[in-house]
């Protein structure tokens, strides 16, 4: 099952049938517990619609409303590596490693809803960054109780060159206008994800494919459940929050995005969320 925000309204999808809910505040739509059952017994008082197909393919916005939006650091093995690398000069490599192998993992704050784009709109790379890179990411919608209630697809676009200049630089390497990209729906199962699902990465130039790679999320080396238990320890989500969970796909050092590029990251059963670097 499916849900998407657009400017017309909410729309769920449910085995290949599209419905107009009633409901109309995103936050209290997505942020109830037992948000699966809870559809499933909404659209069983809905008529289905063919057009909004169209609506939910063509016109989706950010799955977001005033739901904050944090990151996973670490996660996979291949971030862990990348990290490293780039922070060697600085002498901060070795915290990456550390952490990797630690019980808490890393988090952070990535963006507030107003930093946050959709499907088909502009992601930004920093005016004062010459190393920049998207990060694509299964990202976990949590409700306000801490349950995982649904996912979609997450780019944590990032300045590798700024935060392996010394990794206090997080921040500002991470936490920027049109940093963070999230959609194009958001993905609701009675189960948790399939862990074999596959992240795909392709990256678009003048037309032509210049990078393409592709993982699954069995290969994180954390479980979502102890991400989110660490996250929710002390902090208060009135509306839910969304969670990036981590790389495993980091292009290689000598590439970096261009303005103009197209980003397209696919996630198995979510969908294509697709971003092109808009002018400096």
């Amino acid at each position: 099952m499916k849900i998407y925000k657009t400017a017309a309204g909410f729309i769920i999808e449910n085995e290949g049938q599209y419905y107009s809910s009633k409901h109309t505040n995103w936050d209290s739509f997505i942020n109830r517990d037992n948000l699966f059952q809870e559809l499933q017994k909404e659209v069983q008082s809905l008529t289905a619609s063919p057009e909004l197909k169209k609506v939910a393919s063509k016109e989706n916005l950010a799955p977001i409303q005033n739901q904050e939006v944090w990151a996973s650091g670490v996660t996979y093995l291949r971030s862990k590596r990348a990290r490293m690398e780039e922070s060697k000069d600085s002498g901060g490599g070795d915290f990456y490693d550390r952490v990797y192998d630690a019980d808490r993992p890393e988090l952070f704050f990535k963006a507030t809803a107003g930093r946050v784009v959709g499907n088909g709109e502009n992601i930004r790379i920093r005016r004062d960054s010459k190393w920049n890179v998207p990060e694509p990411e299964l990202t976990l919608f949590i409700n306000t109780s801490g349950q995982i209630s649904g996912y979609t697809v997450g780019n944590d676009v990032s300045s590798r060159d700024i935060e392996g200049e010394n990794p206090l630089y997080l921040p500002q390497a991470k936490s920027y206008d049109k940093s963070a990209a999230l959609g194009p729906c958001i993905y609701v199962s009675e189960k948790p994800i399939d862990p074999a699902s596959e992240i795909k990465l392709e990256i678009f130039r003048n037309g032509e494919t210049v990078f393409s790679q592709n993982i699954q999320v069995n290969q994180m080396k954390r479980t979502h459940t102890d991400l989110v238990k660490y996250l929710y320890t002390e902090c208060t989500f009135n509306n839910g929050c969304f969670l990036m969970t981590g790389t495993g796909i980091i292009p290689e050092d000598e590439f970096t995005l261009q303005v103009n590029d197209k980003v397209e990251i696919s996630i198995e059963n979510i969908g294509t969320l697709s971003n092109t670097v808009e002018t400096k």
